[in-house]
Order: structure tokens, then C-alpha cells, then sequence
């Protein structure tokens, strides 16, 4: 080998050499990936309870995918000591537990069986069986601006006992509406009245209106 092609394997030598105790400086070792990991779970379970409080959109699969990937990493590392191996099985059979109930739980919600979908809905069924049906009789739709107000809030009322939507229902809009069928009851029966009641129905508003003859 000559003096030149010598000093050029020293250096690339060399060059391998520092490039691989740079790398060595920079992975982080197994303690430290096993912190990591564990600050990653504790995150994790946080970020779900977050998103089940309803505070978040969307389920933290970001970090979830991370935490497994980290898992199975370390889970395939044969370098593990025999402490290092014990901590990482509690990690992860810390993190199979809170993926199982983030499952059920994720599966009570898409049914409908989580503790806040219960707690709705138990809500909405007591609202429905207090709900006391409501009767109106008008002479004038027109002028009895006071009644129709009353019938207004009673419908709005059963709606949102419902949970039917009530944001475009205006009350200029139901007074025109009440007019005009009021007017058309009295014109086809003969009536001088008209009757209105409102209900709750198998979860269902019921409004009903007829001509009352004097």
C-alpha cells in the first residue's frame, strides 16, 4: 500500500470513527427511551381524558401512535437488562390497560352508553315525563298577541325538551303561521275559535290545533 492511499485509509478511518461516536452521543439510551416512553403514556391518558371530557375533537392518535411505535421498538431491542426488561413489561402492560378502557369507553360513546350520553339522556327523559300538555283556545290570532306568545314559549319549550333545533323558529314567524291557520280552520269548519295543544309524544313534539263552535 502506498504512503498516499495509507493516510487516505487512515482518514476515512478516522472519519468512520467520529461519525459513529457522534451518533452515540446523540441516541438516547435505553433509560432514557424508557422515560420518555413513560412521560409519553402519562400524556397520553391525559389527552384522552381531555378528549372524553369533550374538550378536545378528536381522539389523540398522534401521540397513541407514538407510544406504540416507541413500544414495539423497545420491545425488540435484545440489548435490554433484566431491570430495564421489567420496566418496560410495567410500562406496557400499563399502557394495555388504558388502551382497553379507551376502547370500551370509545365504543360506549359511538352506542351511546358513555356516562355522558347516559346522563343526557336519563336528562331528556325525565324533561319529556314532566312535560305537562298545553292548551290554548283564541279568538283572534291576529290580536291576541299575548296568547300566541304563551303558545310560542310552549312550543319552544316542548322542542327543546325534544331536542329539536329552535334557532330559525322566530316568533314573528309562528305568529304569521298561527294566523293563517287559524284563519283557514275557522273559514273550512264555520268555527268563531280555534284550540291549540301542545304535547310530547314518544319523544316527539305534538301540536295540534281545531275549531271550537261556540
Amino acid at each position: 500500500m502506498s504512503q498516499r492511499d495509507s493516510k487516505l485509509f487512515r482518514s476515512q478511518a478516522r472519519a468512520r470513527q467520529k461519525a459513529k461516536f457522534s451518533a452515540g452521543e446523540n441516541e438516547p439510551t435505553v433509560d432514557e427511551k424508557l422515560s420518555r416512553l413513560e412521560d409519553d403514556i402519562r400524556r397520553l391518558k391525559i389527552e384522552f381524558d381531555v378528549f372524553f371530557n369533550g374538550a378536545a375533537k378528536r381522539p389523540p392518535y398522534d401521540t397513541k401512535g407514538r407510544v406504540e411505535t416507541m413500544i414495539k421498538r423497545l420491545g425488540d431491542d435484545r440489548t435490554l437488562s433484566y431491570a430495564q426488561r421489567y420496566r418496560y413489561t410495567s410500562l406496557a402492560s400499563r399502557y394495555n390497560a388504558f388502551r382497553d378502557l379507551w376502547r370500551r369507553t370509545m365504543q360506549g360513546r359511538e352506542e351511546g352508553r358513555d356516562p355522558m350520553a347516559t346522563a343526557r339522556a336519563s336528562a331528556k327523559e325525565q324533561a319529556v315525563a314532566d312535560f305537562k300538555q298545553a292548551n290554548f283556545i283564541c279568538d283572534d290570532a291576529h290580536k291576541d298577541v299575548e296568547l300566541v306568545k304563551d303558545l310560542y314559549s310552549a312550543l319552544i319549550e316542548a322542542k327543546k325538551v325534544c331536542g329539536e333545533p329552535v334557532e330559525d323558529f322566530s316568533f314573528p314567524r309562528f305568529h304569521r303561521l298561527i294566523a293563517s291557520q287559524a284563519d283557514g280552520l275557522k273559514e273550512r269548519l264555520g268555527c268563531e275559535r280555534v284550540s291549540f295543544s301542545i304535547d310530547v309524544e314518544g319523544g316527539h313534539v305534538s301540536f295540534k290545533a281545531r275549531g271550537e263552535r261556540t
